[in-house]
């Protein structure tokens, strides 16, 4: 027990003392992964629409050829980036460019880290939503776009207009749990110098030697994060669902009366239970139809 009250304690001192620092380590990991969960769903849906685009052996040589090439190109960016961990991508790209272009192209001060953090989780966030994407897209019922192209819609139409809107709906959770991931592993961006909240809990126990308790802080944080995160989604797709009954629709007067007006005398043709009706029935089995009737 006196080890938990010391860990609370610990805990409430380094809170007191840094507790802007932190603040602004969890307000940059929010920064980076909003904006690049959005750009990576962008770059996701552009690959995934690119690599669904249909093609058959009657078409253009050179619309097959350029179709072939952008689902290699799609298909090695993919693997690519699916296949390394974030923290070498980040290697890559912020000292990997100036590297090879001889310091031209470089990411400088503040703002070109900010440029490179965004830049790398974006791009590997795109590469596994593109994946989610065209499994989106190929999910839907082929009828669908049959029935688009029937009446004279072009594949961006059908695309924009009816396959894009139910496969959003169902990538919804893929694209919250890109976010989730993007929350936590913007952590790896500190080996480039970017001040997330990963990189403040390093600056602070560099300073207080106190690891442990900072830590614990760090769970603490991000356990909230998306935790909070977790529940818009869940929300979010609520929302997205509708409503769960159809009270209003079973209430409509217009859609209960439809079909079942009775004449106050005589019913209606269609009336089993009216007895024109079943006189009628009874005289043509009786006698047969007339050749009028027939």
């Amino acid at each position: 027990m006196n080890k938990f009250a010391k860990l609370i304690d610990d805990i409430s001192k380094l809170w007191t003392a840094y507790m802007p620092a932190y603040m602004i380590g969890i307000r940059n990991t929010l920064i980076v992964a909003i904006a690049a969960t959005l750009a990576g769903c962008v770059i996701g849906f552009l690959c995934g629409v690119l690599n669904t685009i249909p093609h058959a052996k009657t078409d253009n040589p050179v619309k097959r050829f350029v179709l072939a090439l952008i689902r290699v190109v799609v298909r090695v960016y993919v693997e690519v980036f699916r296949g390394t961990p974030m923290v070498l991508q980040a290697v890559f790209i912020y000292y990997g460019l100036p590297y090879f272009t001889d310091g031209s192209v470089a990411f400088k001060g503040n703002a070109g880290i900010w440029i490179a953090s965004l830049l790398v989780v974006s791009i590997n966030t795109g590469a596994y939503m593109a994946e989610s994407v065209r499994g989106g897209i190929i999910s839907i019922d082929p009828g669908q776009t049959e029935g688009a192209k029937a009446i004279g819609m072009t594949h961006v139409q059908t695309m924009m207009n009816v396959i894009l809107p139910q496969a959003l709906r169902n990538i919804i959770p893929q694209i919250g749990n890109n976010f989730i991931i993007n929350i936590k592993d913007t952590s790896v961006m500190f080996v480039i110098g970017f001040v997330e909240f990963f990189a403040t809990h390093r600056n602070i126990v560099g300073v207080n030697m106190k690891y442990f308790p900072s830590a614990a802080i760090e769970m603490v944080g991000y356990l909230c994060l998306t935790l909070a995160a977790s529940f818009l989604l869940r929300w979010l797709e609520k929302r997205l669902d509708g409503a769960d009954n159809f009270e209003l629709v079973s209430e409509d007067q217009l859609v209960m009366a439809a079909g079942t007006y009775n004449h106050p005398d005589r019913g209606t043709p269609f009336d089993e239970r009216s007895k024109e009706y079943r006189e009628k029935t009874r005289q043509e089995l009786k006698f047969g139809r007339n050749r009028g009737d027939r």
